[in-house]
């Protein structure tokens, strides 16, 4: 088992970049599928970007490729997400999430642990 903490959220314009953090306690997250979901109000929860702790192996939506990075810091047992070129449609609550290693990386249902999660807001 495991807790996750995010952090890092915040206020920024269009265009710009935030990174968002999130720390594991318990089981370091290298023995974990670790993702990163996103729900803006009204809407349903989504996928956003994953890593394979085993083999850093990562997984991105087709909304964020190319705009946003997942790794992790081994040391510090933190998983983070580089945020570039952000756009207001990225506004939402950012959820970090901890899962069997070998399930789906997409699914919701693969990930067992949950964070708070932490607030973006992109303004225009």
């Amino acid at each position: 088992q495991v807790q996750l903490v995010e952090s890092g959220g915040g206020l920024v314009q269009t265009g710009g970049s935030l990174r968002v953090s999130c720390a594991a306690s318990g089981r370091t997250f290298t023995g974990y599928m670790m993702g990163w979901f996103r729900q803006a109000p009204g809407k349903e929860r989504e996928f956003v970007a994953a890593i394979r702790g085993s083999n850093e192996v990562t997984y991105y939506a087709d909304s964020v490729k190319g705009r946003f990075t997942i790794s992790g810091d081994n040391a510090k047992n933190t998983i983070y997400l580089q945020m570039n070129s952000l756009k207001p449609e990225d506004t939402a609550v950012y959820y970090c999430a901890a899962g069997g290693i070998f399930r789906s990386s997409r699914a919701m249902g693969s990930y067992d642990y949950w964070g708070q999660g932490t607030q973006v807001t992109v303004s225009s």
